[in-house]
């Protein structure tokens, strides 16, 4: 069993020096390597067995979607989008941040447009790299499970995955980023809810096998897992970017009132999906007492995604809307 300190290289969650330490050290790198240490599995029962997995099988097949049939031709000004970002978030403007004795105390019209800019430009990019890591990770997953209804559907996460990654690069390069088309978001998001279910439906079955020491190996997996994300969304590449001493405008940006909300975007499937899979009360809770620390744990009772993922299928709502 390993510490907080062990598994995130920190005793303390918040700790900025801790959290900034972490950096990517490689920043012209074209081609990076991970090695994999997975067996191919292959299996001889051809025998649909597991009912929930046929029916998400299903609704892949008919929800699949072309890139080439969104909107690209609409028009995307990215300095708006800054601008009513800006309104919004209101640093120094209307007291939610102080900003007074912050490299931003003497920031103005131009240089929060710049920022707001950058940060689209930083987001759109970390959707399009995590896509790609899900691409590669489901492909090994097709390779790996051992139920062919597990194959069969995670064959179709593989094209998801491409096609997110396929909208998010050409968003970047013929957009320049900005506000994102609704289409092109309202179809990815449809996806990524069959695909979360996926794991909860498949992973559900296999965890009721494991061992107490597996288990609390997932606990932790799942707790890093979280804390990384979530130290991601601070932003030190676009301070960095922008000349702008990055200790000090994350200690800024973590004071920001809205910060609490946007992390209980990030935690509010993250909490009920490790509950229904059993994860936060096996090992005596361990898992239950980090996401109470961080301040999550009142999301263990939202719905999680394989009780939903039907509700959000975009693309046979837009289907359904077209024929009627």
């Amino acid at each position: 069993m390993s510490s907080t300190e062990e598994l995130i290289g920190r005793s303390e969650v918040d700790d900025i020096e801790a959290i900034l330490a972490v950096s990517n050290t490689d920043v012209d790198e074209v081609i990076h390597a991970v090695r994999a240490n997975a067996d191919a599995v292959f299996t001889w029962d051809y025998e649909q067995s597991r009912k929930p997995l046929q029916k998400l099988y299903e609704k892949a097949k008919t929800s699949q979607w072309n890139s080439n049939d969104l909107p690209w031709d609409t028009e995307v000004d990215q300095e708006k989008v800054a601008l009513e970002n800006q309104a919004q978030n209101g640093w120094g403007e209307d007291g939610r941040v102080d900003v007074v004795g912050t490299p931003f105390e003497h920031w103005g019209d131009k240089e929060w447009l710049a920022y707001g800019i950058e940060a689209q430009n930083w987001t759109l990019s970390q959707f399009m790299h995590g896509e790609q890591g899900a691409l590669i990770c489901t492909a090994q997953i097709v390779e790996t499970v051992p139920w062919i209804d597990a194959k069969y559907y995670a064959s179709t996460q593989v094209m998801d995955e491409a096609r997110h990654v396929e909208v998010f690069g050409r968003y970047l390069s013929e957009k320049l980023s900005g506000n994102y088309p609704i289409q092109l978001l309202r179809y990815v998001m449809s996806d990524e809810a069959r695909h979360v279910a996926f794991g909860v439906l498949s992973l559900k079955e296999y965890y009721a096998e494991l061992s107490a020491p597996e288990i609390r190996e997932r606990q932790e997996f799942a707790f890093e897992a979280a804390v990384r994300m979530r130290d991601r969304f601070l932003q030190q590449e676009v301070w960095e970017r922008m000349g702008i001493d990055v200790k000090a405008a994350v200690q800024v940006a973590m004071q920001d009132p809205d910060r609490p909300i946007f992390q209980a975007m990030l935690f509010s499937k993250i909490v009920p999906n490790c509950k229904k899979l059993g994860l936060l009360d096996a090992a005596d809770g361990w898992l239950r007492d980090r996401f109470t620390e961080l301040g999550v744990i009142q999301f263990e009772d939202w719905a999680d995604t394989g009780e939903e993922y039907a509700q959000l299928d975009e693309v046979a709502k837009d289907r359904s809307a077209v024929t009627a």
